[in-house]
């Protein structure tokens, strides 16, 4: 379901609809606000309108009728026309690091035979980023030469980051961050069981960005801030306990989880903090939130120990009032 960039969509669609679009759209923007939902319901509709027939399929917005021919085979991952590439599961687990040349060039075969289903195929990059050098390299050669009726959606997080030469070939479509009530949207769609006071606590975690707050789901949010409120509030003598109490909660494996969300949760919770301060405590506040946000981001980079880390940002909030 994509929701809200109303003024991407009315973009991208005037594009289509005038037989002028670019061949290779590069959709850039912050992690988790839905640029690969949009990647989709793009594909969707232009693979959909080629396709035919126009029933079910809006005309002022990226939306397709699940009950559509193309839309039930894009649903099964069975439509002939569309490709996807994004970091492959190992079988040892997890994601791998990067998208490989290997993947880059099985496109090959696709581009040289026929579109199957319409006169048009779709190619979804989710991310673009996530190409090592040598896929990026063999990747643009596709957009520098681009098969005939091929259109090319390439999600981005960074798009500096890219090269120079994959993004001057690209019409850059920039996206934001959604409003509350858009984010709370997709939400609960993806969590029709949450309850209102969890979606409530996801919302004003998210920052606009439904992906980071769907990674909180399910964690016990909630009850990680109200142990934060209690150590920031927590008499001098309580909190020696309390901390080590938490950082012992966070650690172990089964906990790896909620931990995670713990190295965004503290430093966001002191800057929040921070917000009604001023002066010399607003000083010291803005100083502890910075030690607190350097040891979140290079806690799992550097293999710190969980619960080392946690007894250290939660002494950083025990702090907050001195």
């Amino acid at each position: 379901m994509l929701v809200g960039h109303l003024e991407q969509q009315r973009t991208f669609l005037d594009a289509w609809t005038s037989g002028r679009t670019h061949h290779a759209w590069l959709l850039a923007g912050p992690t988790g606000i839905g640029k690969a939902a949009f990647a989709e319901a793009a594909a969707a509709h232009i693979l959909a309108s080629a396709a035919g027939p126009p029933e079910g399929i809006a005309a002022d917005r990226l939306a397709v009728s699940p009950a559509h021919r193309i839309a039930h085979l894009i649903a099964a991952g069975s439509h002939l026309d569309l490709r996807v590439l994004a970091r492959e599961e190992r079988d040892s687990g997890g994601l791998a690091a990067h998208i490989g040349v290997d993947q880059v060039r099985s496109l090959q075969p696709v581009f040289r035979s026929t579109p199957g289903l319409s006169p048009w195929r779709v190619i979804i990059v989710d991310a673009i980023d996530d190409m090592n050098r040598a896929a990026a390299n063999a990747f643009l050669k596709n957009l520098e030469e681009p098969p005939a009726n091929t259109l090319f959606l390439l999600v981005s997080h960074a798009p500096g980051r890219l090269l120079p030469t994959i993004r001057s070939r690209c019409r850059i479509l920039r996206f934001q961050r959604l409003a509350d009530d858009e984010v709370r949207r997709v939400l609960a769609d993806k969590l029709p069981d949450a309850e209102d006071g969890e979606l409530d606590t996801l919302v004003g975690l998210a920052g606009g960005s439904p992906g980071r707050a769907l990674r909180f789901a399910g964690l016990d949010i909630d009850g990680l801030t109200r142990s934060l409120r209690e150590l920031a509030g927590a008499a001098p003598a309580q909190r020696s306990a309390l901390t080590l109490q938490l950082a012992r909660s966070l650690a172990g494996k089964a906990a790896q989880p909620r931990y995670e969300a713990f190295l965004e949760l503290a430093p966001a919770f002191i800057a929040e903090r921070a917000r009604h301060k001023a002066g010399h405590e607003l000083a010291r506040t803005l100083a502890l939130w910075e030690r607190a946000n350097g040891l979140g981001g290079q806690a799992q980079p550097l293999s710190l120990d969980p619960q080392s880390v946690a007894y250290e940002l939660a002494n950083l909030v025990a702090a907050l009032e001195g």
